[in-house]
């Protein structure tokens, strides 16, 4: 391992080992806050306070699960040897304690617009930039509906016209997703991908899904970069106005040519943005 190497690999590790940190004391002091109204609660006439005890006791759950993502992302870091060497994902540790290899975590905007992308292998990116560009999906439709989509086999196909077959030719035999909820709105979906049958409950993805949300975005050091993981989708949309600029469409417009000419040559709308904003590509 070089210097620079060993430094990053360092660094990973310490920053996770902190967040771990501090969700484990976040979750101490909600079962304290809990234990409290647990209490309260056993005075006549005051129940209610059995929910509120609920409520922190549910949020003590909730960041301890993001500790443990987070310890396990530390290890992962710690034995990275830098240089060369694949960067550790985050989004790894998420897939595994899915029970999966395959997983990715997509973020929207409040018109649903894809504004980032986190995968934890080529499978789940190429699946997920498959939904990206058709515009139909499992993380799209947990998204829209705020509630668990699985779906398997044939059904897949007849669920999603186009993004079925795709997910097919893969070798991609099930998927399941849920919302990612942050209060009352959406910021995005979870969604796994199995290669076979999966016994994988939404229960569970659901639970995984909370804590991950407080990892990107609730928590006083959220992270939504996941650790350089996370693709902002900044080239698409630079290279969709590029091309709104030079032929008059909405950016809109633009940006559904780009995924047209992605999936027509079944390659990521990555690859043909950079080729537009970098090699001066025009597409119509």
């Amino acid at each position: 391992m070089d210097a620079q190497g060993r430094r990053e690999d360092l660094g990973l590790t310490a920053v996770a080992r902190q967040r771990a940190a501090l969700a484990r004391e976040r979750a101490d002091r909600a079962d304290a806050v809990a234990e409290r109204h647990e209490l309260l609660a056993a005075e006549p006439g005051q129940e209610f306070h059995l929910q509120i005890a609920k409520t922190h006791r549910r949020t003590a759950e909730c960041h301890r699960a993001s500790a443990r993502l987070q310890d396990d992302f530390a290890v992962r870091a710690a034995t990275w040897s830098g240089g060369h060497d694949v960067r550790p994902r985050f989004m790894t540790v998420v897939a595994e304690a899915c029970g999966t290899r395959s997983a990715a975590v997509a973020l929207i905007d409040a018109e649903r617009n894809q504004l980032a992308v986190a995968a934890s292998d080529h499978l789940a990116g190429s699946a997920q930039d498959l939904e990206f560009v058709l515009g139909e999906g499992p993380g799209r439709d947990a998204a829209a509906g705020h509630r668990p989509v699985h779906v398997s086999g044939p059904g897949m196909k007849s669920r999603w016209p186009w993004y079925g077959p795709s997910l097919l030719s893969l070798g991609i035999a099930s998927v399941a997703a849920v919302p990612l909820r942050a209060r009352s709105s959406c910021i995005g979906a979870l969604t796994v991908f199995g290669t076979g049958p999966t016994d994988t409950g939404t229960a569970h993805l659901a639970e995984v899904a909370e804590a991950l949300t407080h990892i990107v975005l609730l928590d006083p050091d959220a992270d939504p970069d996941l650790y350089g993981g996370t693709d902002m989708r900044a080239t698409v949309h630079q290279a969709a106005g590029m091309v709104s600029a030079q032929t008059g469409c909405s950016v809109s417009d633009a940006l559904a040519l780009i995924k047209a000419r992605a999936f027509a040559e079944a390659v990521s709308s990555d690859t043909v943005a950079r080729q537009i904003v970098h090699e001066n590509r025009k597409i119509i």
